[in-house]
């Protein structure tokens, strides 16, 4: 999961990168309005963390632009304790939740999986495709219940191969989503071959079946419904 954190506060930005990034999501950071801007219209996101009071302007204006580019992507506000008026304004105009500072990172951690949850698949804690279910608390996939040991790039190409059943994804759009902002440092994409081919080989382990399908020049599809192989 790629989130995005939008704020000023150097210190306590690198604090929430640092926890995420442990608790095994993609995190960027900025500091500014426009270069959240920036950000949002180059780059897709599961959930902002947008602080309100920036230096260069007001980060509720953001909101539309961040709803605009994908309505799933769920939005936390950070909000000083009077900010009341500002709190309700930015609810209104789409975000999903907020957070008075100063919060425990515990309760940021719980509020991003609810959201991810509520928003990305229907409030449920797992998800389930044919042989394949995956904990998301957890961490933890299974494939006939029996558990796959999986590298943490492993897990997440599998949670977003889930995500995106039966849907075509491009090579790009894969390093994208597991690669934060490093799509724009190579003109190669083989790197990421080894990665799929370790998955489908677990998934396959225990299986039989090949849920990866290569799509020649285009990229690659998560379904059973053709039996193409890399």
């Amino acid at each position: 999961m790629k989130l995005l954190i939008v704020e000023d506060n150097q210190r306590l930005a690198l604090d929430m990168q640092d926890f995420l990034s442990k608790s095994g999501f993609v995190v960027e950071k900025v500091a500014l309005l426009q270069e959240a801007r920036e950000k949002i219209a180059a780059y897709s996101y599961d959930l902002v963390i947008l602080d309100l009071g920036l230096p260069d302007g007001n980060g509720i204006n953001l909101i539309p632009m961040i709803k605009n580019q994908d309505s799933r992507t769920g939005i936390i506000i950070l909000t000083a304790k009077d900010a009341l008026p500002e709190k309700v304004k930015g609810l209104e105009m789409g975000a999903d939740d907020y957070l008075t500072k100063p919060f425990h990172k515990a309760e940021l951690n719980a509020r991003i999986n609810s959201i991810l949850r509520r928003g990305k698949f229907d409030g449920k804690d797992s998800i389930e495709y044919n042989a394949i279910q995956i904990d998301i608390p957890a961490k933890q996939a299974f494939v006939n219940n029996q558990p796959l040991n999986l590298t943490k790039i492993e897990f997440e190409l599998l949670l977003y191969f889930m995500y995106n059943q039966n849907r075509m994804l491009t090579k790009e759009s894969i390093v994208e989503h597991l690669w934060e902002d490093k799509i724009d440092q190579s003109d190669s994409f083989n790197f990421i071959y080894n990665h799929i081919k370790n998955l489908r080989k677990k998934i396959q382990d225990e299986s039989g079946d090949n849920y990866i399908q290569s799509m020649y020049g285009m990229g690659y599809k998560f379904s059973l419904e053709t039996e193409d192989a890399l």
